[in-house]
Formats: C-alpha cells, sequence, structure tokens
C-alpha cells in the first residue's frame, strides 16, 4: 500500500547559471538484474554492485565475466572497503552489512535508537575504520524515493559509526542525505542532498561543526565517492526538475495529488548523463553530459587508476570512460 505524504513548503536556492558541460561518451556493460546502484572497483580491475534483488554481483575489468557474491536479503545501495578486505554495504532495508571473501553477510548496525533504518544509502570509510553513513529518511523506504522529495520533510541524517561500536549523530533534519565522501586527509566530511540540490562538508574536527554548503548542484545529487586522482566524484540523477520546483514552495495538497497520480505521469528523471567532480576546496574540476540508449539516471560514480565506472537505480547495465584530463 502506497505511503501516504504530509509535504511541507520549501522554496529551492536559484538555478545554477547555464553551463556547457563536456561532451561524455560512455561504454555499457549489461548485467543480469535491475539497478545496479553503487560500484566498488577491486584491486584487478574489476567492478562490484548490488541489485535490487539483493545479490552483490563482480563484473570483470573486460566486463565479460560476471559472478555472483552474495546475497543480502535486502536492498544493497552503497559498497565500500574495509580495512581487513571486507565489503560494507549500506542495505537500506537491513542497515550496515559487511561480506567478506567468501560472501558470508554479517549485520554491523542494523537499528537505531531501537528502530530499524528506514534507508541506509551510502558509507566512507577511514583508515581507523570509522564509518561515516546516511540514512536519507525516516518517513520512506529506497522504494519511496520520490515521495521523500515530494514531502520534502527532510528526515535524514549523517551518522559515524566508531570501530568500538560508538554511533554518533552528526547532523540531522537533512533533505535526502545522499553520498558521503571523506577529505584527502580525512579530516572533512562532504555529503550531498539530494533534496536540498547541494554539496556540504562538515568539520570532523569540532565536536559540534554544522554542514556549510560547498557548491550548489544542478540537478539531484545521489552517491559520490573519492577518486584515485582526489576529486570528489558526483553522480547526477537527474537535472532539477521543472515541476517538482514550482510545486515545492506551493499548497501542500498539489503534491499530494501528484503523488497519487500513475506512475507514468509522476516528474520522471530524464534519460541523460551528467556527472561532476570537485576538489577539496569546492572548485569544479569536471562537468560532463552525455547520453547512451542503455544508460541513464546515474546514481554511482567510482573513478579508480583512470577509469570511471558508472551505476544506475533506474538500468539493468553499469558504464564506463576514461577519466578525463583537466
Amino acid at each position: 500500500m502506497k505511503s501516504r505524504i504530509e509535504p511541507v513548503r520549501w522554496t529551492p536556492p536559484p538555478v545554477p547559471p547555464t553551463r556547457q558541460p563536456r561532451h561524455l561518451s560512455v561504454e555499457v556493460v549489461a548485467v543480469p538484474g535491475e539497478g545496479p546502484e553503487d560500484t566498488l572497483i577491486d584491486d584487478d580491475g574489476s567492478v562490484l554492485t548490488g541489485l535490487r534483488d539483493g545479490r552483490i554481483l563482480r563484473v570483470s575489468a573486460d566486463g565479460l565475466t560476471i559472478t555472483t557474491l552474495a546475497d543480502t536479503g535486502g536492498r544493497p545501495l552503497g559498497l565500500e572497503w574495509l580495512g581487513d578486505g571486507k565489503v560494507l554495504i549500506c542495505d537500506a532495508h537491513r542497515g550496515l552489512l559487511t561480506m567478506d571473501r567468501d560472501g558470508r553477510v554479517t549485520t554491523l548496525l542494523g537499528e537505531i535508537d531501537g528502530k530499524p533504518m528506514r534507508f541506509c544509502n551510502n558509507a566512507d570509510v577511514t583508515d581507523d575504520g570509522t564509518i561515516y553513513f546516511t540514512n536519507s529518511s525516516t518517513r520512506f523506504g529506497v522504494e519511496e524515493w520520490m515521495a521523500d522529495l515530494l514531502e520534502h520533510s527532510s528526515t535524514g541524517s549523517v551518522y559515524r559509526l566508531r570501530p568500538d561500536g560508538e554511533l554518533t549523530l552528526l547532523t540531522s533534519g537533512r533533505s535526502f542525505p545522499n553520498g558521503v565522501a571523506l577529505s584527502g586527509d580525512q579530516q572533512t566530511l562532504f555529503f550531498v542532498e539530494t533534496g536540498g540540490y547541494g554539496l556540504f562538508k562538515l568539520d570532523l574536527t569540532t565536536g559540534d561543526a554544522v554542514p556549510e554548503l560547498v557548491a550548489p548542484i544542478p540537478g539531484l545529487p545521489d552517491n559520490i565517492a573519492r577518486g584515485s586522482d582526489g576529486l570528489i566524484w558526483v553522480a547526477i540523477g537527474s537535472p532539477r526538475n521543472t515541476v517538482l520546483d514550482t510545486l515545492l514552495p506551493k499548497a501542500p495538497v498539489l503534491r499530494k495529488l501528484v503523488w497519487n497520480l500513475p506512475d507514468a505521469l509522476k516528474p520522471k528523471a530524464a534519460d541523460i548523463i551528467e556527472i561532476q567532480a570537485y576538489d577539496d576546496a569546492g572548485t569544479l574540476v569536471h562537468d560532463l553530459r552525455g547520453t547512451h540508449p542503455g544508460f541513464h539516471m546515474p546514481t554511482g560514480v567510482r573513478e579508480r587508476d583512470g577509469r570511471v565506472w558508472l551505476s544506475s537505480l533506474g538500468t539493468t547495465s553499469i558504464a564506463h570512460f576514461p577519466t578525463p584530463t583537466r
């Protein structure tokens, strides 16, 4: 049964100035399932990704061999390496999980304050094993992500989980916090708000830091990741939607009506691919846009050793392209 929404008025920030992104051309690799939401690159160049049905896949660097590593029994989203060689999995249904090299899946953190996480989404990990992660919403799960954007009640949070199990709330009341990435010195945490169209940073050296806007994003940002090139790569799932921007500051009943429309009539992600990359100072280094008939709605981006891999909640494929020169 579809959840009810209780929309909150919000005035979107101005649309960023007209851009002239560089043309992006990608190659696509089909995967045997829907919604490969994130990617993680292994030392041999192979790519790990998680599907809607719970499977974690390994795709060989050449894209020719695909094997199933595990099944989380939930909905895997963000993936990260842990120092011991295990994979950290942000599972939207089950919380923070780990997967060892034999494919054994273990729950690391399933509840916060005695309540199951509703939308564990993305993470990054420090050298000492401290995990920073987002819980995007306490109102809606991943299957109803659009409801959270329409309601705009801003119930998302960013957390820190230390190796000894200490859990700390870093910031709350965020509008669909999504991807997170540490600075090069691991003293700053960058994160994006899908519902706030922005890249933010949080000073980790103080106990009461307030998130600061680093850069407006010209669309709905999703996962982010620090590349081997030192940049923070941002997947933009869709450009800003004019209908959504128009409705957000208006009477809440209008968004209730939209939510109850058939799916075919609701706002949709555009069939394009948009990717950006920033340095730690918030300077835009790469601004890329392209199209491909077999790939759109990028929700994950990962740069490593001269290649950028993309994933998507809305396709049955992953994509890649060479790391562009500056």
